[in-house]
């Protein structure tokens, strides 16, 4: 995918001000504006000057798609890395008025799924003497073992402000949050009253925490189910053998059964995530070949090559 650099389609620096951005966009929309300049090409980047500013006048959104620039290099397709977005504090709305799908798809893959959240600013419809403030939305990541035990983590969460000379920059601010045993990924904890201030009289709003599970080494969830991917040598796929297995709450012995086939998966029930009903733990094999490198392994291999009547590639006519 193409990274849109959107500072330079609106021909400013990456530091300008919110007011700097709003007088390039105005300059550039009067100019390629399909109703006044019928030039080929026009049209293209009036276009570009559009989804750039739409990006770029919100400070929420320009300050998710600061974070991913940063780690973008000329010369690469861009790729959004996992949970690009964790620990940016959002509010619920302002954060998208656009409308993905009239975008690139650059565009698009950032901020057209579960970002796009309709609403007004916290100065909008419910702009009364009293009312409520405004949600916030972040996403977290935790430890996956966190969701087998339950646990208290400090999450440090950054917001976007605005200073009084127009900058964008980030307040951070650090939450003692419990994690609940048996949290899936995707699945939201609630802190009442963590959200923006109420006005007059009003309740503050509430910050909702969407969980996502760190990378693990060796694990991997899918639901309350939970893989891995369990190295086994030749011989126990084969004969068939106990392997001591790592699993999220401590190892458990498993049983291998003889003539086992790379990919085959082992269910332990009710070992996954913690719930009612609880998820499953799943061991992938992965037949692991030893190395031939010393001669009295070599010449193991060249044994099997004469006395074993086996062909890896039957079927393929050749």
């Amino acid at each position: 995918m193409e990274y849109k650099d959107y500072y330079k389609n609106l021909g400013v620096e990456r530091n300008a001000t919110q007011d700097e951005i709003k007088r390039a966009y105005r300059k550039l929309a009067r100019t390629y504006h399909p109703d006044v300049n019928k030039e080929a090409g026009a049209e293209a980047k009036f276009k570009e000057a559009g989804e750039a500013y739409e990006v770029l006048k919100d400070p929420e959104k320009r300050t998710a798609y600061d974070q991913l620039g940063a780690n973008w290099q000329q010369g690469q397709d861009f790729r959004a890395p996992p949970n690009w977005d964790a620990g940016f504090e959002f509010s619920g709305g302002g954060y998208t008025e656009g409308d993905a799908s009239q975008f690139s798809d650059f565009f698009d893959s950032l901020f057209g799924g579960a970002r796009m959240r309709g609403g007004g600013g916290p100065f909008g419809e419910r702009a009364q003497f009293h009312a409520q403030g405004q949600d916030h939305h972040a996403k977290i990541e935790i430890d996956l073992r966190d969701a087998f035990t339950g646990a208290k983590r400090a999450i440090s969460l950054r917001t976007p402000e605005v200073d009084a000379g127009g900058h964008v920059g980030l307040k951070e601010r650090t939450l003692n949050v419990s994690i609940p045993k048996g949290v899936r990924e995707g699945q939201h904890i609630r802190l009442a009253g963590q959200g923006s201030p109420g006005m007059g009289k009003g309740a503050a709003g509430d910050l909702y925490l969407e969980i996502r599970f760190a990378p693990d080494r060796l694990f991997r969830a899918e639901g309350r189910d939970v893989y891995m991917d369990l190295p086994v040598a030749p011989w126990e796929a084969a004969l068939g053998g106990n392997v001591k297995v790592p699993t999220p709450e401590g190892a458990v012995m498993l049983k291998i059964p003889p003539g086992s086939t790379q990919g085959r998966t082992m269910r332990l029930k009710g070992r996954g995530i913690p719930g009612t009903p609880p998820g499953d733990f799943y061991a992938v094999l992965n037949i692991v070949l030893p190395p031939a490198d010393s001669e009295k392994a070599k010449e193991f291999y060249r044994q099997m090559e004469r006395e074993l009547p086996f062909d890896p590639r039957p079927g393929l006519g050749v």
